[in-house]
């Protein structure tokens, strides 16, 4: 029997939709490890398809496609190592998410998952069914199970699997980011190779989807937990792993072991990764946002800097009688300090034209926030007219907090493509800043320095729309705001909770009110790299109307 077993592991970005193109991606790979002498070369769960591709997986015509792809795939692949790779697979009436192992010029084997998540991002129970509990596939007289992502998070699979005869585990997983998972990720694998005594590999993808980013991370261990393989995040790689059989069964001999960045940088990474593969895969090259003098909108030209490059980011100043000259000069400086293209667009004749337009209407009514808003519709307007006439998808730049409690103008500030820091509480956003002045690493296109001035970080927040505007003169402080908002929506706690957290209950009960009526101005809002478990969107689906209320 042989010694050693060569797997080649592919932690590799793809495109959902582009069948072809993620073929090509394997078919490379695949390349790469026959010329390293690989038995196996595994790709992600899922691959083919991309991932997460929500109910297109359902569309017969797709997943046909799909299916093919492989089949074609594997004919290709005939004279090389094995090929493992996920996709969909279709048995009469019944849809699966499987891994398939090509060999030979066929699909020999295949793997049906039997874990479906159905919490968070997922919803695999609405769009597969469940396989059953099976065995190893062979490659050549190796023995491999492999539970897909949700399966190996659970004891019963990896535990037939080894009963069954595997050797070692292949992981296949399309796993996404929130901060601090890899932890929760080690620790599910760490059980499985304790269990089973089993080496285990843990395959990644990588890349941006929507919301979601694939940090990669895939690493290897061996029997008893210790780490012999760990790939870096948010980066492809095309890597060897040798297994070598001695008395005890295999072991994975060590190889590159990449450390990974501390929760800050990760966050930072992840949001630069989400816009930079959103508008790849959305076929935008260039974007532009209003750049106001604040601190929200300076940290989004700053990650839009760094995915994209700054001769392909315009800032726009759209000034009104209310915005402060500090904000002038602050809105500036952020662009050249960057690099990007500033622009400076006054809106006091529009908004003159608009008011005069309004006043019969509007007689003998008081000024109140629907002249406040107008401000923000016209940037809006503006900014889309920009964006419509230079092909340039458009920003927003509104951070969690004001996301959850609606401190934003609906079609005003809100419109526009994506939004980089949606999932980032501001009190977040302001070490984003401080994080992101002091450090700079090779993935960042933008300059590195001090590209945020300090008077922007540490001046009061302020949407600038009436004289002397304070946000804390319509919301409690940031640390008090984030801090209630972490309790009600990260944790889903209650106003007990924030109660028994310290915070007043006032406090808690305005926030929870702004919380629930805003709910229609999230539904429309341009989705954003998601941070945590609770962001908003799929993690997080409340009735748009909702008169339920906690009076605790």
């Amino acid at each position: 029997m042989a010694d050693r077993f060569r797997v080649t592991l592919a932690q590799l970005n793809p495109t959902v939709g582009d069948i072809a193109g993620n073929a090509a991606l394997a078919r490379d790979a695949w390349e790469q490890g026959k010329a390293a002498g690989a038995d196996l070369v595994a790709l992600p769960e899922m691959f083919i398809t991309g991932y997460n591709a929500q109910d297109l997986v359902m569309k017969p015509a797709f997943h046909t496609a799909a299916m093919q792809a492989v089949q074609d795939l594997a004919e290709a692949c005939a004279d090389g190592p094995a090929l493992a790779i996920g996709a969909p697979w279709a048995e009469g009436a019944e849809l699966y998410n499987a891994y398939l192992i090509c060999k030979g010029g066929q699909i020999a084997s295949r793997v049906l998952k039997h874990h479906l998540p159905n919490e968070t991002v997922f919803d695999e129970v609405r769009i597969f069914d469940s396989g059953p509990l099976g065995g190893p596939y062979s490659v050549g007289n190796t023995r491999i199970g492999s539970p897909i992502c949700e399966d190996a998070w659970h004891e019963d699979v990896a535990e037939t699997l080894a009963e069954t005869g595997a050797e070692f585990l292949l992981v296949p997983n399309g796993s996404p980011y929130y901060r601090n998972k890899f932890e929760t990720r080690l620790n599910h694998m760490v059980a499985r190779v304790v269990e089973t005594g089993l080496p285990l590999i843990y395959l990644n993808m990588v890349g941006g989807q929507d919301d979601q980013v694939f940090d990669g991370g895939s690493f290897v261990l061996n029997p008893g937990g210790q780490m012999a393989v760990q790939l870096p995040v948010m980066e492809e790689v095309v890597t060897h792993v040798d297994l070598e059989r001695g008395p005890d069964g295999w072991r994975a001999t060590e190889g590159t072991f990449a450390k990974h960045p501390d929760a800050m940088e990760q966050d930072y990474h992840v949001m630069v990764t989400a816009l930079r593969d959103y508008l790849r895969k959305a076929g935008f090259s260039k974007v532009l946002l209003g750049l106001s003098g604040g601190i929200d909108s300076a940290i989004v030209a700053t990650i839009a800097t760094d995915a994209l490059g700054p001769e392909n980011v315009r800032c726009v100043m759209l000034p009104s009688e209310y915005t402060s000259e500090h904000s002038l000069e602050d809105a500036k400086a952020v662009a050249e300090n960057l690099g990007c293209r500033y622009d400076f667009v006054p809106i006091a004749e529009g908004r003159a034209a608009i008011t005069n337009t309004l006043a019969p209407l509007f007689d003998g009514l008081k000024p109140d926030l629907t002249e406040e808003n107008i401000q923000s519709r016209l940037r809006g307007l503006l900014l889309m007219a920009l964006s419509n006439k230079f092909g340039e998808m458009l920003l927003t730049t509104g951070n969690k907090s004001e996301v959850a409690v609606g401190y934003a103008t609906i079609y005003g500030d809100m419109a526009g493509g994506y939004n980089p820091i949606k999932d980032m509480y501001k009190t977040r956003v302001f070490e984003a800043c401080r994080w992101r002045n002091d450090n700079h690493r090779d993935w960042m296109k933008g300059p590195g320095g001090e590209v945020i001035p300090v008077r922007v970080i540490e001046k009061p927040p302020s949407a600038e729309l009436r004289e002397d505007q304070k946000d804390s003169d319509s919301l409690p402080d940031y640390p008090v705001l984030d801090g209630i908002l972490e309790i009600l929506v990260d944790g889903d706690g209650s106003i007990e909770d924030c109660v028994a957290a310290g915070f007043d209950r006032a406090d808690a009960k305005k926030v929870e009110h702004l919380l629930y009526i805003s709910e229609y101005k999230r539904f429309q809002s341009a989705p954003g790299a998601r941070l945590s478990k609770k962001a908003f969107w799929l993690d997080r689906r409340y009735p748009i109307v909702n008169r339920w209320r906690d009076n605790s």
